[in-house]
C-alpha cells in the first residue's frame, strides 16, 4: 500500500476557517495493490468539505444506505456533516486522491464552476493534470514554503476548473465502465508493447467483439490499438537512442521488431529521419 499526505500546520484535526474564501486543510494519495482493505467511516461527517478523485481501479462508497461502486475518472464530494463511509480493496487496484477544504465562499465557488451540490458522485474525466495538482498540494503542505497557503487554494481551484471544462464538453460522455475497460487495455499494451499482440484475442478475452473494441478504444484514446502500440514503441526507441549506446539492431529487438530494416522504415515514417540520423542529431546537439 502507498500513502502520501500533507496537513495544514501539521494538524490532523478537522476545522472550519472562514477567514478566506477557500482554504485547503489536508490532501493525500492512497494506492492499494496487495493490502486487503482500507476503510474510512465518519458517521457524523466532518466540519469541512472533502473531494476525492478515483484515478484508477474502483472503490466502494456507502451513500444513503447503498453500496455505490465508483470507478476511475469519477469524483466524490462530501459536504460538511454528511456521513462519510467508504472502503478501498486491494483486489480492485484503486488509486485515490483526496483533499479537505473549508472557507467562507466554498458553496459559491463550487457553484461558479458547475460542480454539482445535489449529488455526491459525478464524472470528471481522466486528465493526468488532476494527479499532478493533487501531488503539488501534498508537496506544499509538507514543505510549507513561503506563500503556500495561497498556492494551495489556487491549485484546488484549478481542479475545479478542470471539472467544469469536463462537464462543459459537448462530446458524448464515455461511461465510467468503458473508461475503466479501455484503461485496462492501455495498461496491457504498455506492459506488452514489445510482444506480438493479437488484438482479436485480446478483445475476446475481455468479452468484446473486435469491431466494438476497435471503435471504443479509438473513441477514448483517439488512436487505434495498433497506432497506440506503435507510439509506445517509437517513444521507447527515442529514449534508447538518446540515453543508451545500443545499436539500431539491438533497439529494434528491444522494442519488438525482428527486422531492423523494417524498424528503420517505421521510425523514419514517424520521425522524419532514420534512427541512425536521429542519434547523430542528438550527438551533434550535445
Amino acid at each position: 500500500m502507498y500513502i502520501n499526505s500533507g496537513y495544514l500546520h501539521n494538524s490532523r484535526v478537522p476545522f472550519i476557517d472562514k477567514s478566506r474564501p477557500l482554504i485547503v486543510g489536508s490532501c493525500g494519495n492512497y494506492r492499494l495493490s496487495n493490502h486487503y482493505k482500507l476503510p474510512t467511516w465518519w458517521r457524523s461527517g466532518r466540519m469541512d468539505w472533502q473531494l476525492l478523485y478515483v484515478a484508477s481501479g474502483k472503490t466502494h462508497f456507502y451513500i444513503n444506505g447503498q453500496d455505490v461502486i465508483v470507478t476511475a475518472g469519477n469524483m466524490v464530494l462530501f459536504p460538511p456533516k454528511q456521513e462519510m463511509h467508504y472502503e478501498y480493496f486491494g483486489k480492485d487496484k484503486p488509486e485515490v486522491f483526496w483533499v479537505h477544504f473549508t472557507g467562507s465562499q466554498v458553496r459559491g465557488i463550487l457553484k461558479s464552476h458547475d460542480i454539482p451540490l445535489d449529488k455526491n458522485v459525478f464524472y470528471a474525466g481522466n486528465s493526468p493534470t488532476y494527479g499532478y495538482l493533487f501531488k503539488e498540494m501534498i508537496l506544499e503542505l509538507q514543505t510549507c514554503r513561503v506563500g503556500y497557503e495561497h498556492l494551495l487554494s489556487m491549485y484546488l481551484e484549478q481542479i475545479f476548473i478542470l471539472i467544469q471544462r469536463s462537464r462543459m464538453d459537448k462530446k458524448p460522455t464515455v461511461s465510467s465502465h468503458l473508461q475503466e475497460e479501455m484503461g485496462i487495455a492501455r495498461r496491457y499494451f504498455q506492459d506488452h508493447y514489445n510482444e506480438d499482440i493479437n488484438i482479436e484475442e485480446y478483445a475476446l478475452s475481455r468479452n468484446m467483439s473486435v469491431s466494438y473494441f476497435l471503435k471504443k478504444f479509438k473513441e477514448v484514446t483517439t488512436k487505434s490499438p495498433m497506432q497506440y502500440i506503435l507510439s509506445i514503441r517509437i517513444n521507447n526507441a527515442v529514449s534508447l537512442l538518446e540515453s543508451t549506446d545500443y545499436n539500431v539492431t539491438e533497439i529494434s529487438t528491444i522494442i519488438g521488431y525482428d527486422n531492423p530494416l523494417y524498424f528503420s522504415r517505421i521510425f523514419k515514417k514517424q520521425k522524419g529521419v532514420s534512427p541512425s540520423d536521429y542519434r547523430k542529431q542528438i550527438t551533434n546537439r550535445g
